[in-house]
């Protein structure tokens, strides 16, 4: 990010455009919006700029930018669509210490003015760092269609009523007030005409008040494989609204990201075979945060029901009386298959998968490893890179075609993902160099390779 977004105080500050064109008139209009004092050196001004100042918008003063008309001002525009002229405005500005726009310059701004969405005082500002306008007025136009006119009046008053609301208690409360007011009895009373509101939103205070404390709870959330655009609706949802996001570590940047600012997130990492947050304590912190009312979230690396020990913290979760509930999302086999372009159960291949951990070396050893073995097998194996020797020397040991096709997919769904097609006999070898989480894909391989080997064959048939 190179140019931080922020909204700059400008009631009663000076604003200095030089230019009188079109590309003056352009920023002008966005600049009229605000309660700045706008003020205009131009010596040939545009009719549109002139009937402004006449209507006491803005002041037009008839000569070039000098030195001393640029002291003090908040913002300097450089619109005379002259390179020339442009570098003298923005040189006297830098001397002055003001921030200054160079219209259609970006590499000479310091600063640029976004794509706004104007529903006052809510303003969406939208910027793409000068490198795609065309989408950004794209974003515009579409959020504009979204946010009805009427938001700003709810706005407003929402914004007069803000130091009644405070008699709620911060946090969750206060947000389930504004939540309730925003998106339903707002939106009603506004119905009904402007003069409705304010007794509406008397009467949700009240509501809210006599509600009393509410109950914390937590929701084991399914973060997917790591693509955010994989997460589901309601998973999305309920991670915007949580006080508290206890996650996995392999839960991506990009997810947590989707957490408001003001929620408290914890990483309750656990990496295979070396350091961990014990169980315990995580239960202990889900049980802990629940207690004082607050909505917690357990952010889970894909399903929370596939090797996510999620009884265990149910379990931890029910005996400290703590209400909770599941909500699933798309695990890593389910990504990594759909990344290879196979499918997980194929008619007259295979009816059923299997879904094993490499992890549990313990329970590994106990599979039904003969029929495993078998030809058009299917299973995933989580976690299984250092249990690989095991896992190859079991399935030869009963019998399994060393040729058995095997699809490694590291970080699946994610931008750095990648594939190794493989054999079993070359599994261990395969694995080298494959450093993150990775799914092992038993009896598929990917079906570019698959489409290769046919191709193959058929060239041979044709040589015949």
């Amino acid at each position: 990010m190179k140019h931080f977004p922020i909204f700059l105080s400008v009631q009663d500050k000076r604003i200095v455009v030089s230019g009188g064109g079109d590309a003056a008139v352009a920023k002008l209009r966005l600049l009229l919006k605000t309660e700045a004092r706008i003020v205009v050196y131009a010596i040939d001004a545009s009719a549109e700029i002139q009937d402004w100042a006449v209507q006491g918008r803005l002041t037009l003063i008839r000569r070039p930018l000098e030195a001393g008309d640029v002291a003090g001002a908040a913002l300097l525009y450089a619109a005379d669509e002259d390179d020339l002229l442009d570098a003298h405005v923005a040189w006297l500005g830098q001397e002055a210490g003001v921030l200054v726009n160079v219209v259609d310059n970006l590499e000479a701004s310091g600063f640029i003015t976004p794509a706004i969405v104007d529903r006052d005082p809510v303003t969406i500002a939208i910027g793409t760092e000068g490198a795609a306008p065309v989408l950004a007025r794209a974003i515009k136009a579409d959020l504009e269609q979204r946010l009805p006119q009427s938001t700003g009046v709810l706005a407003r008053l929402g914004r007069a009523f803000r130091p009644l609301a405070e008699q709620l208690p911060k946090g969750r409360a206060r947000r389930a007030f504004w939540s309730d007011y925003y998106f339903r009895a707002g939106p009603l009373a506004l119905e009904q005409g402007q003069e409705a509101l304010a007794p509406a939103l008397e009467t949700l205070l009240s509501d809210h008040l006599a509600a009393g404390k509410r109950p914390g709870h937590v929701d084991l959330v399914g973060a997917g494989p790591g693509d955010p655009e994989l997460l589901t609706l309601k998973a999305r949802r309920v991670l915007h609204e949580a006080d508290v996001v206890i996650h996995d570590r392999l839960v991506s940047t990009e997810i947590l990201e989707l957490a408001r600012r003001e929620a408290v997130i914890i990483e309750a990492g656990k990496t295979g075979f070396g350091p961990s947050m014990p169980q315990d304590q995580i239960n202990a912190l889900m049980v802990e945060h629940a207690s004082t009312g607050a909505h917690v979230v357990r952010l889970k690396a894909g399903d929370p029901t596939v090797f996510g020990r999620l009884d265990e913290e149910l379990d931890a979760l029910t005996e400290a009386g703590i209400a909770w509930r599941i909500v699933p999302g798309i695990t890593a086999a389910s990504a990594a298959v759909a990344q290879i372009g196979q499918s997980l159960t194929k008619r007259g291949r295979n009816g059923a998968v299997r879904f094993l951990t490499g992890h549990d070396i313990k329970g590994f050893a106990e599979h039904d490893w003969r029929t495993l073995a078998r030809t058009g097998e299917v299973a995933a194996i989580y976690m299984g890179k250092r249990s690989a020797r095991f896992l190859q020397g079991r399935l030869m040991m009963h019998g399994a075609d060393p040729l058995t096709q095997i699809s490694i997919v590291e970080n699946a769904s994610r931008a750095d993902s990648r594939v190794v097609a493989t054999t079993l006999a070359d599994l261990p070898t395969a694995l080298e160099g494959v450093d993150g989480p990775a799914v092992l894909l038993l009896g598929l391989a990917p079906r570019a390779a698959l489409q290769t080997v046919s191709e193959i064959f058929q060239a041979k048939e044709l040589a015949l």
